[in-house]
């Protein structure tokens, strides 16, 4: 064969009728370019996300695309999210959205540590029953022992090591395999880390208390969405937790068809858990919205089976997706809920035993882990617990109801003096002083706090005598 002219690549392809590529016979490379059919360019999706790629990795933002007034740089990511991340980018997409990329960088030789480490017996034997029930018509799962399986188990076993304080929950692990469809496995343990701890934080915990404060969250929310629907559910007295709790714990990865779930992980990586309750409300929207549709539930079991057994046309990709978009349901109403609905579970059960961190919204996950420019874009927490009091001797309960405006004036005429090594803070934030390197930032990041160990059982729960978040 002879050798491919300069700058022409010697493997082509030619279209079959069924609009498949195939390789190009010997014959058809020989006779030349008349029976090749040339390649489209990319489409304008994935040329986007190479861009964005390649912006990062070279510490600089994407440039908005085309002229005039842009959208800023967290809706052009929502907005290529909402129409579907590419296939092929897909992995890398997540780690990016997820922050789980930078963890990877920020702790190099970690993973492996953990994956060398023998691990805790107690959760060993658990996890390895478990691993034969993720995707097992999955070629990647279908035989024990396999490649899969055995990647399966290493990001679990590291994550049990990583969060010894939680331990391993059986929710985690169709979580991990979908992951591991779509990057290796060390990539794929930190963007576990992100889920468990920035996504979906406390869902893991014992005694399942953010997973039931979310149902109440979903429960009252539906009211709004759905008053119909929300007033069959109390009638019949179903608890959320019934028809939810694998929704949430596994972010639908059991609920869905194959392609919706992809669809709308790509939205949840870069929106945030918002995603997770709007998918929840158009399900039980469309499930029990209509008056036949209710007139078929006359009691909780054909309503929970109803809420099991849900319409292929209701999970269907396009559908979905659509309705997930144009849902009135904003990050504002779900933390304005969720302060609501904490209140009310201190005031009729205690305390929480978890503590509820903030969780990521709106693409900012990258935005936060992401060191360059960008980093000064702190997401704001979804969960403000209501301050006791002022220390004495201070004027703190007065400044907190002082105006906005007045306190930006404040701020302007006290800047701080970096050459006394001054720096402002807010409730909350870290002091970081602004001529620290991003590589320098790793270990500002508060340390975990040492809890017992937890006892494992065969069900979604961990069991533990504390939890600690970041």
């Amino acid at each position: 064969m002879a050798a491919p002219a300069p700058g022409r690549c010697p493997w082509q392809f030619r279209i079959q009728e069924a609009g498949e590529r195939a390789f190009l016979t010997k014959t058809e490379h020989q006779s030349g370019p008349s029976s090749v059919v040339q390649l489209a360019p990319p489409p304008p999706s994935l040329s986007s996300w190479v861009c964005f790629f390649a912006a990062l990795a070279g510490g600089q933002l994407p440039q908005p695309l085309g002229a005039g007034a842009q959208p800023s740089l967290c809706l052009q990511i929502r907005l290529r999210c909402q129409k579907g991340i590419p296939p092929s980018l897909r992995g890398r997409a997540w780690q990016y959205l997820s922050g789980g990329k930078v963890k990877l960088q920020q702790n190099p030789g970690r993973f492996d540590e953990l994956d060398l480490s023998p691990g805790d017996p107690k959760w060993l034997d658990v996890i390895e029953r478990d691993l034969h029930r993720q995707f097992p018509f999955h070629e990647m799962f279908v035989s024990r022992g396999g490649h899969g399986q055995q990647d399966l188990f290493r990001v679990l076993k590291a994550y049990t090591l990583h969060r010894p304080e939680e331990g391993y929950c059986q929710a985690q692990a169709p979580i991990a395999a979908v992951l591991l469809m779509h990057m290796p496995a060390e990539q794929a343990f930190w963007c576990l880390v992100q889920i468990c701890e920035k996504y979906l934080p406390g869902y893991y915990s014992e005694k399942l208390e953010a997973i039931q404060l979310d149902g109440e969250i979903l429960f009252s929310l539906l009211q709004k969405v759905c008053p119909a629907a929300h007033k069959h559910l109390s009638r019949q007295k179903i608890d959320p937790l019934l028809y939810m709790t694998e929704w949430f714990m596994c972010a639908f990865a059991r609920t869905l068809p194959w392609s919706s779930v992809l669809r709308v992980w790509d939205m949840f990586f870069c929106e945030g858990v918002k995603i997770i309750f709007r998918v929840g409300l158009v399900l039980l929207k469309h499930a029990l919205g209509s008056p036949d549709k209710l007139r078929a539930c006359q009691g909780q079991y054909e309503t929970i089976e109803r809420l099991r057994s849900l319409s292929p046309k209701i999970m269907q990709e396009a559908f979905l997706v659509q309705e997930v978009v144009e849902l009135p349901v904003t990050e504002r109403q779900i933390e304005r809920e969720h302060l609501i609905q904490l209140r009310r579970w201190q005031q009729t059960r205690g305390e929480l035993q978890c503590l509820s961190p903030p969780r990521l919204h709106g693409a900012k996950a990258i935005l936060e882990a992401e060191p360059g420019p960008w980093r000064t874009l702190k997401p704001a927490p979804s969960i403000r617990l209501p301050i006791e009091g002022p220390p004495p001797g201070t004027t703190g309960a007065t400044r907190l109801h002082k105006p906005a405006k007045e306190q930006r004036k404040q701020t302007k005429a006290k800047p701080p003096d970096p050459s006394r090594g001054q720096a402002v803070a807010t409730a909350g934030d870290t002091c970081i002083p602004q001529d620290v390197p991003p590589k320098d930032l790793a270990h500002l990041e508060p340390a975990p706090q040492d809890s017992a160990h937890h006892q494992s059982r065969e069900s979604l729960t961990s069991q533990g005598s504390e939890d600690t978040y970041l």
